[in-house]
């Protein structure tokens, strides 16, 4: 077993939740700390408050990974009377790294708004709003058919032969004969300067998303055996994948609005929620924005969700609501709070997978400002 450090435990965070899918301007990554130091115990947590960093400290944990921000907003100056410098002074005192995974976690397959709908039972799922598109293309590699393994292992471990969030690891190979004539400055892998060699080889294909070419390229490189590697990359027109935030999806059968709602405070372990909108009305489509969707409501009108489930909602984005017709439980910011045990889960096999020694927390403080009576 290997105690890894903190870059080896954000690659593995940005496998699930890359930073590219963050929205434009959102202060995700790394808050405080060094990720160069090794990590023994890795605590997630939805919000960075002192009760939180407290318990950090009493767990001994090296790495807090959080949805929210702890630097939102620019911190003009650190002062240690107020709650943030007191924070940040505890963070640094006792060598806690915080590292955010925002909107891109939102977004994300697997993230926060998968782990509601799956928490709903939501079938047939898709995004409400479309915010990264990724273009594909294929790569095709000719290597001797002993070192094929080595070869299809650097594609797929890089990104490569993933098809949807369905599929992965998908290649296709085709044997040949390849000939070349190595010139007399040569050193080839097989036969001599100077001589026309034939050679057993085979060609794999896979495609992959083109912001990966570089990376994949490289790893293909370094475990091809000749000196120089023959690959070709064509563009793919008819494979874009699409990321978004929320998530539109079924409910195994329908269900009055009140009935919806006690569902809905049953699965996400709520005592109370917001309602606008006729408790009669038939819910089968259900949309759901983790944290503040307020801007969104006319993505899901359009979708055609029967019931909007989000946070935050304003009293005019009530009025709006109502006069579009789309009945929504605001359910509260707080429910994000199931991506903790969610990251916990995907962590855990991961670290299973690379054999990581490392413990893995779910932050237990309370950190929802609202108390119900």
């Amino acid at each position: 077993m290997k105690v890894a450090n903190g870059y080896e435990y954000i690659a593995i965070l940005e496998g699930i939740a890359p930073r590219k899918y963050a929205m434009e301007g959102d202060p995700i990554g790394l808050q405080i700390g060094d990720l160069s130091h090794k990590v023994r115990k890795i605590m997630f947590t939805l919000d960075v408050l002192e009760n939180v960093v407290d318990e950090a400290i009493v767990k001994g944990v090296d790495l807090i990974i959080a949805h929210h921000p702890l630097l939102f907003r620019p911190l003009k100056k650190i002062d240690m009377a107020t709650p943030e410098g007191r924070i940040v002074k505890k963070l640094i005192k006792h060598d806690i790294t915080v590292y955010a995974a925002h909107t891109n976690l939102d977004i994300a397959n697997g993230g926060v708004n998968d782990a509601l709908s799956e928490l709903l039972g939501l079938e047939d799922t898709d995004i409400i709003v479309p915010t990264y598109k990724e273009s594909y293309s294929k790569m095709a590699v000719y290597t001797p058919d002993f070192a094929e393994e080595s070869v299809r292992l650097a594609l797929v471990n890089n990104g490569a032969g993933k098809v949807s969030h369905l599929y992965s690891e998908c290649t296709f190979t085709i044997d040949g004969t390849g000939r070349f004539l190595p010139s007399e400055e040569a050193n080839p892998t097989i036969g001599e300067p100077g001589k026309l060699e034939e050679v057993q080889e085979v060609r794999i294909e896979a495609i992959f998303p083109r912001s990966e070419m570089d990376r994949i390229m490289k790893a293909v490189k370094i475990a091809h055996p000749y000196e120089v590697p023959v690959i070709d990359v064509m563009p793919i027109e008819n494979i874009k994948s699409e990321m978004g935030l929320g998530r539109i999806g079924n409910l195994p059968k329908a269900m009055e609005m009140h009935n919806f709602i006690a569902y809905v405070k049953e699965k996400l372990s709520m005592s109370n929620v917001r309602v606008i909108g006729d408790l009669t009305t038939p819910v089968r489509k259900v949309g759901i924005i983790g944290g503040d969707g307020n801007k969104f409501i006319h993505n899901v009108k359009r979708a055609g969700a029967d019931v909007f489930i989000t946070g935050d909602i304003y009293y005019h984005t009530g009025h709006d609501l109502l006069a579009i017709g789309l009945p929504t439980i605001d359910a509260g910011h707080y429910i994000e709070k199931v991506m903790k045990a969610s990251l916990r889960n995907q962590f855990e096999a991961m670290a299973r997978v690379n054999g990581y020694e490392v413990e893995l927390l779910v932050s237990e403080e309370n950190t929802n400002p609202f108390t119900f009576y």
